[in-house]
């Protein structure tokens, strides 16, 4: 195994030189900035031979071979973006050792570098962007970009206005704390059932089935039908498309980039 190396075009003495190696492992494909720092703080990533831990680390990716558990590494500067419509009964995943079905199954292996940007529990549905571009993918999944998301959730229960705007502005105290709906408007109800739309920011863990379940209204059906800009549209359940360079742009300016 080559020796370590802490020293080699580190941030300290080429600040002007280079680009982060993290930076380019994430443009490669290999996952978000923080997926790529901790691939090479394992050791995994090789410079002209060189053995590279030290996070910060400047290379030039025209003319030095970076190597990622011995496997050439190529810079992608066309990279794509995926929306999704995930089913229910499907795992957000790439992979699953009990064999159930994963978004790999959906998109196949044409797009061998791919990552998901967030998930969806197990009987929800709907709207998951994928990506090659590990810059992209930390950006959309930061809390501090605060991407806005809108689901349909069908509850048990007749849910009245009132209800919808405490959640807008008061919110509900949750075991992880506070959590308020951005939006919550009513489209349809029964005796039985209400469905509403609701939009929110935060990512935490089955949030919007945690909320209603809060108060006495269990989610039935929950949809995803946007991500910032991105919408679901007339995507059918368990398809995808390639989103365009537009909807690409609109989705890095929604987030900063």
């Amino acid at each position: 195994m080559p020796e370590q190396h802490s020293t080699m075009n580190t941030e300290d003495n080429t600040a002007s030189e280079g680009i982060r190696l993290q930076k380019i492992l994430a443009q490669a494909g290999y996952g978000s900035r923080r997926k790529c720092e901790e691939i090479i703080t394992e050791g995994r990533v090789e410079v002209d031979g060189e053995l590279v831990t030290t996070l910060g680390t400047r290379v030039d990716p025209k003319s030095q071979k970076i190597l990622v558990d011995g496997s050439r590494v190529h810079i992608n500067d066309h990279h794509v973006t995926l929306a999704l419509n995930k089913p229910k009964r499907v795992l957000s995943t790439m992979s699953d050792p009990k064999g159930r079905w994963t978004l790999r199954d959906i998109i196949g292996d044409k797009y061998e570098r791919v990552f998901h940007m967030g998930r969806l529990d197990y009987d929800s549905e709907g709207l998951i962007l994928m990506t090659d571009d590990g810059e992209l993918s930390q950006h959309v999944m930061h809390p501090k970009y605060e991407v806005a998301k809108t689901y349909i959730a069908t509850v048990e229960g007749r849910l009245g206005g009132n209800v919808c705007r405490r959640l807008v502005r008061t919110g509900v105290k949750l075991d992880d704390g506070w959590v308020k709906l951005d939006k919550c408007s009513i489209l349809d109800q029964n005796r039985e059932y209400t469905m509403v739309r609701v939009v929110l920011h935060s990512g935490r863990n089955r949030i919007v089935r945690r909320i209603f379940g809060s108060i006495g209204f269990p989610v039935k059906r929950l949809v995803r039908t946007q991500i910032g800009p991105i919408k679901l549209g007339e995507l059918k359940p368990g398809s995808y498309r390639v989103l365009s360079p537009v909807e690409v742009k609109s989705l890095e300016k929604e987030v900063g980039l």
